[in-house]
């Protein structure tokens, strides 16, 4: 490799690691506001170990990317070849990680639903209509996504609330606003005039899914990518590694 493609590949490189100190950086805040925001779905599912350990596991990978885009600009930049060896055997470590978790979601998705499933009854079953973070979480999901329930409204049947009212009471955040008329709160629970509750027919599960189905596109578009960035970074480090000269310490003058 001549000395000016070298170069290039060098400040290539550096270019490279700094996008992809930045992304890691991207990945470990998008953790840590999904364990703090008070809005975001993790709120609901606050009770699953699994889904916390998720957000640690983001967090972690954001904070050891960050390290890797370092350990990679030093390397290129200084052409120190232990650095850059190290650098595209964590990729490569990253990038196997990355496909053995992909394919265990897809083979284990259905696991996944019911353990949401669970998760979300629970939440329901024990929804007092205090407008508390939990509720407040909920309720922005349902509004948003214009759904009742998990699988469905009568994943709200359990309710202690609403069972034990003599009033016809549903969840005020499930309401259909074609359905129904006056003024409702968006939180807590309304009360209906009939047995039949103006609420969504849609359990939430079937919005995220159509969610996902609407943007699988873009959902692939951004796997694809960073599958390609990391593969593009894994050659750039070994091609650096294999043309940086070390000395040739046998050649100087012995005293």
């Amino acid at each position: 490799m001549g000395k000016g493609c070298l170069t290039a590949t060098k400040y290539f490189l550096f270019l490279f690691n700094l996008i992809f100190f930045l992304c890691g950086g991207l990945i470990m805040g998008f953790g840590l506001w999904l364990l703090l925001d008070n809005q975001s779905f993790i709120v609901v599912l606050s009770s699953s170990m699994a889904v916390k350990v998720a957000c640690y596991i983001l967090i972690g990978v954001g904070a050891f990317s960050m390290l890797m885009g370092f350990l990679g600009c030093v390397g290129a930049i200084y052409e120190i070849r232990c650095l850059l060896g190290l650098y595209f055997t964590c990729l490569l470590l990253i990038l196997i990680a990355q496909v053995a978790a992909g394919a265990l979601i897809y083979f284990q998705k259905d696991v996944v639903n019911e353990e949401m499933s669970k998760i979300v009854s629970k939440v329901l079953d024990n929804y007092p209509g205090n407008n508390s973070t939990t509720e407040q979480a909920w309720d922005f999901i349902q509004r948003n996504m214009e759904c009742c329930g998990w699988s469905g409204r009568m994943d709200w049947s359990g309710n202690m609330v609403i069972t034990n009212s003599s009033q016809l009471l549903f969840p005020c955040s499930c309401q259909n606003v074609s359905l129904s008329s006056g003024n409702f709160s968006e939180s807590g629970f309304c009360e209906a005039q009939t047995p039949d509750w103006p609420v969504y027919d849609t359990g939430c599960a079937d919005s995220v899914e159509s969610w996902l189905l609407t943007n699988i596109g873009v959902v692939l578009g951004i796997c694809l990518g960073v599958a390609f960035i990391e593969l593009l970074g894994m050659i750039l480090s070994l091609c650096l590694c294999r043309n940086i000269h070390t000395e040739d310490y046998t050649k100087v003058p012995k005293y």
